[in-house]
């Protein structure tokens, strides 16, 4: 297509929104698409490809265009990354600009530091090699680099995988079953599915196969008592609701009232009737300690830094620092050990974050086990086992994006013996 000036000027304003960091980079665009009802579907497309290529790379796209600007990093990005040439954009930008084009084409990134080739900040590329040694970060960090599929989760409430799969057929989708997850379909390109018969009644829901994955560990039965310890939008609780049949008492808790109000809509289309969401003041919330020792089942998916979703929320390596994932992590010791008292002895609780730090996940596990003498860690690839998944990290679950194709997300699934 052809960029105007007007294009690129609507992606700078939403780069530069997104760049302040006040909430999610899709918040901003969705934002300024409501402000801007007169642009199609083709421009709105146009705009969220450039956006997003510039915050994924936004540390060797500064360098190359030698300017951090939002309206730089945009120029940067449609020369480098979007295909477009420097003559066909001439039109499109002033006379001054073309100087910067022609650096941004030139640059070239592979002679840059590796940290400036993962396009990650200093800090979190060194505490990759750390953690991974320097060939594996690497390889993490361009599968972060990548876009994530669209892949969806059939509601077995409604219907079957089998079933679901050949609705989408029909509707000339590209389409088919997820690796993993048993109820997982993945999706060709980004179609509007928001507008599908079958999402509009519940028989599907856009999620992760890795998010499905994690349900997968809780591996709730029928009738059994559930919690989902930090519910948020209620993905994860609509996938356990599904698994259990609709049968049982599934607690939706979230400390934020107005994130479990996104879930009563998607809860309308599910048809699920046992799920119960409570909104709570913190971990240790009265409603959260009446049902101690009582649950079967405790799902724990933490707050936490999110770099394991850098494909779909790129700005977050941007926006936190190595200060703020150390107190990410001394929340997530409190909520599991406030989560852990509503097991029933025989219970199962699980421990996930959607992060690709260690001490967002292993350490955490570990340190839960140490100090706490009345659980035991179960292995997460016998429970998958069990339901014919086959998929083996370990004991632990460890996702990402280039060896899974999924989010990068940690599990850890644990017992109570006493």
């Amino acid at each position: 297509m052809r960029v105007s000036k007007a294009l690129i000027a609507h992606a700078s304003d939403v780069l530069s929104d997104a760049l302040r960091f006040s909430g999610p980079a899709d918040q901003a665009m969705s934002r300024h698409f409501r402000n801007h009802r007169e642009l199609g579907q083709q421009d709105r497309a146009f705009i969220a490809e450039a956006v997003f290529a510039a915050l994924r790379r936004r540390r060797s796209l500064a360098l190359a265009a030698g300017s951090e600007s939002p309206y730089s990093l945009i120029l940067a990005a449609l020369v480098r990354l979007q295909g477009q040439s420097v003559r066909g954009l001439a039109d499109s930008v002033r006379e001054k600009d073309l100087p910067l084009l022609e650096r941004a084409k030139a640059a070239r990134i592979e002679d840059q530091p590796p940290a400036v080739q993962a396009d990650l900040p200093n800090w979190l590329w060194e505490k990759l090699v750390t953690q991974y040694g320097a060939e594996e970060a690497q390889a993490i960090a361009q599968g972060l680099l990548t876009s994530a599929p669209m892949d969806l989760r059939v509601n077995f409430v409604k219907r079957s995988r089998e079933e679901a799969l050949a609705g989408l057929q029909a509707s000339a989708l590209d389409c088919h079953a997820t690796p993993y997850s048993p109820a997982g379909v993945r999706l060709a390109g980004k179609p509007a599915i928001n507008k599908h018969p079958l999402f509009l009644d519940g028989s599907v829901e856009v999620q992760d196969e890795g998010s499905q994955l994690l349900a997968a560990l809780v591996a709730p039965k029928r009738g059994e008592m559930v919690v989902d310890f930090c519910a948020g939008g209620g993905g994860k609780t609509l996938a356990l609701g599904a698994i259990m049949r609709n049968t049982g008492r599934l607690y939706a808790f979230d400390v934020s009232a107005k994130r479990l109000a996104g879930l009563d809509p998607r809860l309308a289309r599910s048809g699920l009737s046992n799920v119960h969401p409570i909104a709570i003041a913190n971990e240790n919330d009265l409603r959260a300690k009446r049902l101690a020792g009582k649950i079967d089942r405790v799902l724990v998916d933490a707050p936490c830094s999110g770099f394991g979703t850098l494909r779909r929320n790129p700005e977050l390596k941007w926006r936190f620092g190595e200060e703020d994932v150390a107190e990410l992590v001394a929340k997530q010791a409190r909520i599991l050990a406030a989560a852990a008292r509503l097991s029933r002895i025989g219970g199962r609780l699980v421990f996930a974050t959607c992060s690709i730090l260690r001490e967002e996940g292993e350490e955490i596990a570990a340190g839960f086990v140490a100090s706490h003498a009345g659980y035991r860690q179960v292995s997460c690839a016998e429970i998958f086992k069990a339901q014919n998944i086959a998929l083996d990290t370990g004991v632990n679950l460890r996702l990402f994006p280039h060896r899974h194709h999924t989010d990068g997300f940690f599990a850890a699934a644990f017992e109570r013996h006493s």
